[in-house]
């Protein structure tokens, strides 16, 4: 059986995956609308991705507690 430290790293990756996969998403959603550079979406999916991709790093290096 797993550890349930070993399950909440796991989750925790999931989750900062579909995280960063979402910003990913607003994005092309937004670019698709005809938004430009500065729109909310563009603002908002750079920062859930960056906040994903945070995540996933630092789980993922081991960092962070």
């Amino acid at each position: 059986m797993p550890e349930p430290r070993d399950i909440h790293r796991l989750g925790t990756l999931v989750l900062s995956a579909a995280m960063a996969v979402l910003g990913i998403a607003i994005i092309v959603v937004t670019l698709a609308n005809g938004g430009g550079p500065f729109a909310l979406g563009i603002l908002l999916g750079v920062l859930f991705t960056a906040a994903g991709a945070g995540r996933l790093y630092f789980t993922w290096r081991g960092g962070g507690g």
